[in-house]
């Protein structure tokens, strides 16, 4: 199916040809039949000499009804544009053109009628000189007389060439059907029509009601008067709607696939055929078979941001126009170069981002996508399509990456980290939060990721260096050096904690020398030496078996706070069963124990932890802080 539009002045016989081309009756209202004059839309359709079946859309010539006539050319591909021989070029002839400029139609074929009543050749070659400076371009025309019949063969045939030239739709693109009409049918309910330009809509489809972002279901699907399973675009459809009232559903509004459309309430555009007056600050943006109030903020001659006074499902590319209600008169056609932009905070903003804006003009969508990457440095996957904009970059944990930007964030990973250690030498790294927010990342398993392209290590949600490990400061190997001296000589009286306070060691210090691995601990206030358990597994080990919780802790020579959660430890790691309320036995045969601690002059001789460069650390004072290899 294909469908056009009519355009031209009031009364020059666009309703006469619809009927007839159809055989139908394209005004609906019983006003319009009686005064002979076109207030809204109507549709009729036919089957053509190929066989290839065409619908229409009637719209008003009027001057005080172009918003229905803007809904009605909106979405719609190829147009008839009608010109009267006895009456000529006129003022509706003029605005109808200027509409179908603005919104790109590239397809038409020029109709004069009346032929009867005048010579239709000066009406003719004046249409045709005006039609070919637009986007319609140089079209055939045909002449007609609705009383003598004449030129309606040839119309027909001049039809039947016209939507044969149209490009074909895509059936499987997204959704967006724009209503242009909604009532109610007794039995069914809710009703709504629409020109469908793309994708697919089958009965039993869940949809997005775009107004108010509810989801509605496709009780039913007709087209062209019959019921249809599915209708692919282009087509004329209507969709009986489950679960919503009419009142909901207006003129205006749009019906789209779920998930993939964003509605925007500002956008930045082009303005196309702009005067070189600035556009009003108030406008009226028509697009699709909407019409919403704007607020304009001129950026350069050809640009402008448009602040919509109710968000619409728009996409890089789309076509609009923008009219000035209160002139009468049409201000410039538009097409959306950004439905999410940046703000204009500073000063110079507006013309930094028109240069930007002129680029993707030159460069098209392409240019946009890269100039969208650039800005954020991180699209989640599934948002160009969204957006309109084909998807550029590297793909990493689900978002698109601008290369430039990933080497950047490598070059200064390594400066966080180490900013942060150096800070707080406790702490073995920062959190994976504070991490993200430093780079400013968009989540945190992109740090997981950065972090191990950089040889750095995420544990218990922090950033971790193989440098850092086991690297305390000075004071607290000096404390902990202490101890170990005291742990010597009884290796499982672990120290209370005014003990531990006198060491210096606190709750941050030992717990970095956990993280380190210098001390085990045992219970919250009982730590010991690393191969402290080892070593009491072996020593319990040559108890007589069973053994009690006493025997335990005369053997280890310690204290029952001690000796009961050391138990308990060698219980889950499987050293040892529990077999009753105060009987234990060992499980396995002890292994080697090393040493608990290494004396100094074994410390000096065993190799440090490694202390190599990461990958992305930062680079030494002085030297150039490019991205890292």
């Amino acid at each position: 199916m294909h469908v056009v539009a009519t355009a031209g002045h009031v009364d020059h016989g666009k309703s006469t040809l619809v009927r007839a081309l159809t055989g139908m009756e394209p005004d609906r209202w019983r006003a319009e039949r009686e005064r002979g004059l076109t207030i809204d839309l109507g549709f009729a359709w036919t089957r053509l000499p190929s066989g290839r079946r065409v619908a229409f859309v009637d719209v008003p010539g009027h001057e005080r009804f172009v918003p229905n006539t803007l809904a009605g050319l909106g979405p719609v591909p190829a147009v008839l544009f009608v010109v009267a021989a006895d009456g000529g070029w006129m003022p509706q002839s003029a605005e109808h053109l200027a509409a179908l400029d603005a919104l790109g139609v590239g397809h038409g074929l020029l109709v004069v009628t009346r032929a009867d009543l005048a010579d239709p050749t000066p009406a003719r070659r004046v249409a045709l000189e005006r039609i070919a400076a637009t986007t319609l371009g140089e079209i055939p025309s045909v002449v007609v007389s609705g009383v003598t019949g004449e030129g309606m063969a040839e119309l027909r045939a001049g039809v039947d060439a016209l939507v044969g030239r149209l490009p074909p739709a895509d059936p499987d693109a997204d959704v967006r059907l724009w209503v242009d009409r909604s009532f109610t049918v007794g039995g069914s309910g809710t009703v709504v029509t629409g020109t469908l330009g793309a994708g697919t809509v089958r009965a039993g489809d869940t949809l997005l009601l775009s107004s108010t972002g509810e989801q509605v279901r496709v009780r039913a699907v007709e087209s062209l008067g019959e019921a249809v399973a599915e209708q692919r675009a282009v087509a004329r459809v209507a969709l009986n709607l489950r679960g919503v009232e009419r009142s909901r559903v207006r003129r205006g509004d749009a019906l789209l696939s779920p998930g993939v459309w964003r509605l925007t309430d500002a956008i930045d555009v082009e303005l196309r055929g702009a005067a070189e007056a600035p556009p009003p600050r108030q406008a009226m943006l028509h697009v699709g078979s909407a019409a919403v109030p704007v607020e304009t903020r001129p950026l350069g001659a050809a640009w402008a941001r448009l602040r919509l006074a109710r968000p619409l499902p728009l996409r890089f590319g789309d076509t609009a126009l923008l009219r000035d209600p209160g002139a009468h008169r049409i201000v410039a056609g538009v097409r959306v170069l950004d439905v999410d932009p940046p703000p204009l905070r500073h000063r110079g903003a507006p013309a930094r981002r028109a240069a930007e804006l002129a680029a993707i003009v030159a460069g098209g969508a392409r240019e946009a996508a890269r100039s969208r990457l650039l800005r954020s440095g991180f699209v989640p996957v599934g948002e160009p399509r969204v957006l309109g904009l084909p998807a550029l970059g590297e793909v990493r944990a689900g978002f698109h990456v601008a290369p430039e930007a990933w080497a950047r964030l490598r070059s200064r990973l390594g400066s966080v980290v180490a900013a942060w250690r150096g800070h707080r030498p406790l702490e073995p790294g920062p959190p994976v939060e504070q991490v993200r927010r430093e780079l400013g990342l968009p989540a945190p398993r992109l740090v997981t990721l950065l972090a191990r392209e950089c040889g750095l290590e995420v544990r218990e949600g922090r950033v971790l260096s193989p440098d850092a490990v086991g690297d305390l400061p000075p004071r607290v190997r000096g404390s902990l050096e202490r101890l170990a001296r005291d742990l010597r000589r009884a290796p499982f009286a672990a120290p209370d904690t005014p003990r531990l306070a006198e060491l210096g060691l606190g709750p941050r210090e030992i717990a970095a020398s956990v993280r380190a691995g210098r001390l085990v601990r045992v219970a919250e206030g009982v730590v010991l030496l690393p191969g402290a358990v080892e070593q009491a597994h072996a020593e319990l080990s040559r108890l007589p078996q069973p053994f009690t919780v006493s025997a335990a802790r005369r053997a280890l020579a310690t204290s029952r706070r001690v000796a009961v959660p050391l138990l308990e430890l060698l219980d889950r790691r499987g050293l040892t069963r529990r077999l009753d309320a105060d009987l234990r036995e060992v499980v396995g045969e002890p292994g080697r124990v090393g040493t608990a601690f290494p004396r100094p002059e074994e410390a000096s001789a065993r190799p440090g932890p490694r202390r190599g460069p990461a990958r992305c650390a930062p680079p030494p004072p002085g030297r150039d802080r490019g991205p890292a290899a």
